[in-house]
């Protein structure tokens, strides 16, 4: 009942407010306003308005000044904001179908990992009911890309190297690397740099971006490259009231920027990891390409994985299998865009 009324409350503001020129949506954002995300959410946010000449602006509350990201989906969904960032991996249950973002397929590279996953979850009618039935409604999506793993005083260089180290790792990424032998230390990333420094850490998963600007490189002695998979499942959800009470070029100008959002943060997120990683080199670590071979072997630990997320999707009604076989085709759709074509940003 609260929910109702909340989200009813939103949906009246939005149609009292209609007859002015202007509409401001509130959006909650639980990180700050730095780093290549925040600037691609800013840019979602100057769409919008450019698409519909200036009729809707979109103020965005940074820092979690709504909501913690441990209470986005509720706060969306209850019309504490009009919109906002939600990270799948708080809501298992909730955003099982977001989940497949998550899984460690071999789904590396940045950009085809959004648009497929963008693909999915905009075009799967059953995905959509299964957010309408939360009062959410999917608007674009975000990564934090490549998994890849930094160590001090010691490398990984096979799948059997993992085995007795000390190591930071979430998700099914980390379920692999306890499978493979590994102890695994409960720590978040931010706290990784002294992990490493004093020992508590062998290694610790990551991204490339954020092993720089956490200065992790001052700390770690080989960063190796897994082509592995990627960390997707966190993106920009509306209140389905208070979308519903938009006219349809509004929520098409929304759906649009939605889109772009992946183009956006592809190019910049791509950008900081070269950057991250000749960083690295410069600081004397040993960046290493884990051997195909050996990234196979990862795939193939992650495959029970995959086979319990498609458990949970059946269980909350929806074909697990078969949205996971339309995600690997649409991985490979974009892929092979990517091969012939370029990333949009270079055409």
């Amino acid at each position: 009942m609260t929910r109702t009324l909340a989200a009813a409350a939103v949906s009246l503001g939005l149609m009292a407010t209609s007859v002015a020129a202007q509409t401001t949506l509130i959006l909650g954002e639980a990180g700050p306003n730095r780093g290549a995300r925040a600037v691609a959410t800013q840019a979602f946010a100057d769409d919008v308005t450019a698409r519909t000449n200036g009729d809707l602006q979109i103020d965005i509350q940074w820092g979690g000044a709504l909501f913690k990201a441990d209470a986005a989906l509720q706060g969306v969904s209850d019309g504490v904001a009009d919109l906002g960032t939600i990270i799948g991996v708080y809501f298992p249950q909730e955003m099982v179908a977001y989940g497949i973002a998550d899984l460690p397929l071999q789904n590396a590279d940045a950009w085809v990992g959004m648009r497929a996953t963008d693909a999915l979850m905009r075009t799967d009618p059953s995905i959509a009911a299964n957010l309408a039935d939360q009062d959410l409604v999917y608007l674009g999506t975000f990564t934090t890309s490549a998994v890849n793993i930094g160590c001090k005083d010691t490398a990984i260089r096979t799948a059997e190297d993992i085995e007795g180290l000390k190591v930071r790792g979430v998700g099914a990424y980390g379920k692999v690397f306890n499978d493979l032998g590994a102890n695994m230390v409960a720590m978040s990333i931010y706290d990784a740099y002294q992990g490493l420094d004093t020992g508590l850490l062998d290694c610790s998963q990551g991204y490339s971006y954020a092993v720089a600007a956490l200065k992790q490189q001052e700390v770690m002695t080989s960063y190796t490259l897994m082509d592995w998979g990627q960390v997707g499942a966190l993106g920009i959800f509306m209140n389905k009231f208070a979308y519903d009470a938009l006219s349809p070029e509004h929520q098409q100008a929304l759906n649009d920027a939605g889109v772009g959002m992946a183009d956006t943060l592809g190019r910049l997120i791509n950008a900081d990891n070269d950057a991250a990683v000749q960083t690295m080199q410069e600081a004397g670590v040993e960046v290493i390409t884990l051997d195909a071979a050996e990234r196979d072997k990862l795939v193939a630990r992650g495959a029970p994985y995959i086979d319990t997320w498609i458990e949970q999707a059946n269980a909350a009604g929806l074909d697990g299998a078969g949205m996971l076989d339309r995600y690997r085709t649409l991985l490979a759709e974009f892929t092979a865009e990517r091969d012939a074509q370029g990333y949009p940003w270079d055409r």
